[in-house]
């Protein structure tokens, strides 16, 4: 069983600003259930399917349910929607309302490369499915939660929002180590033959993204989870994931975020919501994917 976040840290915090303190106002304004969802309907007939699917699904509501801890300072959107052929997420404030937009077109692509049956790893077309779109909207949202709860981000924004997405995933007390290596299923081809193939080449225009290479941002996750936890994640680097050069500093990797984490973010999270997040079991509840067509 994973353990929790130390949510004692927001009773102290509270504590140390005193009921009438400077601090006591901020906490009012700063509510949990701001969050507001919309599918919004497809251009595309291709993606009729996938849309009906996710509200089958309830997809949405399942995101709004997991971030609600989160106390907000103003309404926040998070939809998803045709994006005219382009695969992408992203955030962006949509007429001064802070959104979150996943298209359908990125989660059909997901969809249509979901793994067929159990892999070598144990990853099921569930984990897969739930793993990614949760990481997904997870990396969205910490863009999303840099903006409103006014951070400051040293280095790439894009790399601090995949450790914020993986860290959140961490801490979910039984679905964890399934929702990390779920998540890292849209990797597999760039490093499913690391071990035959360990050499490669890419344009050098490839390295100018905001974003890191695929490579990069699989080994980051894996190296996350096995800093959490070497025990728990021990297999990552017995089954080859993570190279032993990159593990040893893993450990000192996490807790430079979770020190970050606990610093910035925990302190507008309600315990009681939050506890209640992390115990659910939400892959057992995950009904598996049927095909779009």
């Amino acid at each position: 069983m994973r353990p929790a976040l130390p949510w004692v840290a927001v009773l102290l915090v509270a504590a140390s600003l005193g009921a009438n303190g400077p601090g006591a106002a901020f906490a009012e304004e700063m509510t949990a259930g701001r969050i507001h969802i919309e599918y919004v309907a497809p251009k595309n007939p291709v993606h009729v399917g996938l849309y009906y699917q996710l509200m089958e699904r309830t997809a949405l509501e399942k995101i709004q349910a997991i971030f609600m801890p989160f106390r907000l300072p103003q309404d926040i959107n998070i939809r998803t929607m045709g994006c005219d052929g382009v695969a992408n997420a992203w955030y962006q404030p949509v007429d001064g309302v802070p959104t979150v937009t996943v298209c359908y077109e990125f989660l059909y692509m997901l969809w249509e490369r979901l793994p067929p049956m159990v892999t070598n790893n144990g990853t099921t077309p569930t984990d897969a499915l739930v793993g990614q779109m949760l990481f997904a909207f997870a990396h969205e949202f910490g863009h999303l939660v840099f903006d409103v709860y006014e951070i400051a981000v040293f280095g790439r924004e894009e790399d601090a929002a995949d450790n914020f997405a993986t860290f959140i995933m961490l801490h979910f007390r039984e679905d964890a180590p399934r929702l990390i290596m779920g998540a890292a299923w849209a990797y597999n081809a760039f490093i499913k033959d690391l071990q035959q193939n360990p050499k490669a080449t890419l344009p050098l225009t490839a390295f100018s993204s905001n974003h890191g290479q695929p490579e990069e941002r699989f080994f980051n996750m894996q190296c996350m989870a096995y800093g959490s936890d070497p025990k728990l994640y021990a297999g990552l680097v017995e089954n080859g994931f993570l190279p032993e050069s990159r593990a040893k500093g893993c450990k000192y990797e996490y807790d430079v975020m979770k020190f970050a984490f606990d610093k910035e973010i925990l302190p507008h999270i309600d315990k009681a919501l939050a506890d209640k997040v992390l115990a659910k079991n939400w892959l057992t509840s995950a009904v598996p994917p049927r095909a779009l067509h």
